[in-house]
């Protein structure tokens, strides 16, 4: 692997996305090893060679203490000592589900307290979202990922979900208005982020009604990339239905809540279709750059119908790592007695309840935006 951290012939199959898919294939086996012929099936039987010394025959839980630790070479690279503990490493969204979904929520009153964080869902947003949910048995979810076992929390299963581009949708959006350089110039005169202008300026312009109601006649389809989940269609294109001859910041802005709940739109679908494949979800745990907009929160919880609990700790994907390195290092019986113990809840933003019916229907008219694209596609297919 050529990794001074780790020891020749050690694997660490969460920290590689196509690898653990792999894995939750039954390509591999803890009592076994590797499936020889699925190799040999894709024209890569070279990694067969000496027991499989390129890429590892051994599988190790997140956590994991990995070798003798520290190795000459890497310590003297990082300033730090010989034989510091290092543990199995995970993919950054995996890394930062793990560093909020444990928390201890007792007296937050949240429907997931006392219940098995079976019944989380952590979201990591930022350029992307990743939706996080584990279970004590296999669930498979069309359009998901997974079940990948012990990838993200050892000894339960793991789904997951995910947005494509999600935040640099947004600024798409924002950035390619025709309004973008005045909202600029306003926002700097007032020392505020471009995003913190358009929320206040939101807030003046729904006068008495409630501010989501402000797009209803205003519709987008987020997939401007393709559908991850739950459709995985990368054919997809993004849709927006309700557009006027208004290019002024009041449109400017009403383009941006849109494509928010847009967003929000297509968590929801996501948790759906994971909650009729069998998981049982109450909770958001949020994280990422996303999480610190309160308009994206918001939205969040109202149109999934969820309170959403935002981590003490706003970097939660290196809470995930630094709880990695203290199980490594023995300093917590299990990782997840380090994850209840490590993790604190900051914020935590309820459902606007009274909204549910408008956010009913316009879920209705967001599946039906992905029906109606098909059709195009259906009837352009023979032009």
């Amino acid at each position: 692997m050529n990794n001074p951290l780790m020891t020749s012939g050690q694997l660490v199959v969460s920290s590689q996305r196509s690898l653990c898919t792999l894995v939750c294939k039954w390509t591999f086996s803890s009592e076994t090893g590797w499936d020889d012929s699925f190799w040999k099936s894709i024209g890569l039987e070279d990694l067969m060679a000496n027991k499989y010394s390129k890429i590892g025959n051994e599988v190790l839980p997140p956590g994991t203490p990995v070798g003798n630790g520290l190795t000459a070479e890497a310590a003297e690279d990082l300033g730090l000592s010989k034989g510091i503990a290092v543990a199995a490493s995970l993919i950054d969204a995996h890394a930062g589900g793990l560093g909020m979904i444990g928390a201890n929520v007792k007296g937050h009153n949240l429907p997931c307290e006392n219940q098995p964080i079976t019944s989380r869902l952590a979201v990591i947003c930022g350029t992307s979202s990743c939706h996080m949910a584990v279970s004590k048995s296999p669930i498979f979810v069309p359009g998901v990922w997974g079940p990948y076992c012990s990838a993200m929390v050892p000894g339960l299963w793991l789904n997951e979900g995910g947005q494509s581009v999600t935040g640099k949708l947004i600024e798409h959006i924002v950035q390619g208005h025709a309004a973008f350089p005045e909202l600029q110039t306003k926002s700097e005169a007032r020392a505020q982020s471009v995003y913190t202008y358009l929320n206040g300026h939101l807030d003046l312009i729904k006068k008495s009604l409630p501010l989501g109601l402000l797009t209803v006649d205003l519709h987008v389809w987020p997939d401007f990339h393709g559908n991850r989940s739950p459709l995985a269609d990368l054919t997809l294109k993004g849709m927006v239905v309700g557009l006027t001859l208004s290019q002024s910041i009041d449109d400017l802005a009403l383009i941006y809540l849109a494509t928010v709940q847009a967003i929000a739109l297509g968590t929801r679908h996501i948790v759906e279709t994971m909650q009729v494949a069998g998981h049982h979800i109450n909770t958001l745990f949020m994280c990422g750059g996303l999480s610190k907009n309160p308009l994206f929160v918001q939205m969040h919880a109202d149109i999934v119908g969820m309170p959403v609990v935002l981590a003490q700790e706003v970097e939660s994907v290196l809470m995930g790592a630094a709880i990695l390195g203290v199980c490594a290092s023995k300093d917590f019986a299990s990782l997840q007695d380090a994850m209840e113990k490590m993790e604190k809840i900051g914020r935590i933003v309820l459902p606007n309840h009274k909204d549910k019916r408008f956010y009913d229907k316009k879920y209705q008219v967001f599946l039906k935006l992905s029906e109606d694209q098909r059709k195009y596609k259906s009837i352009m297919q023979n032009a």
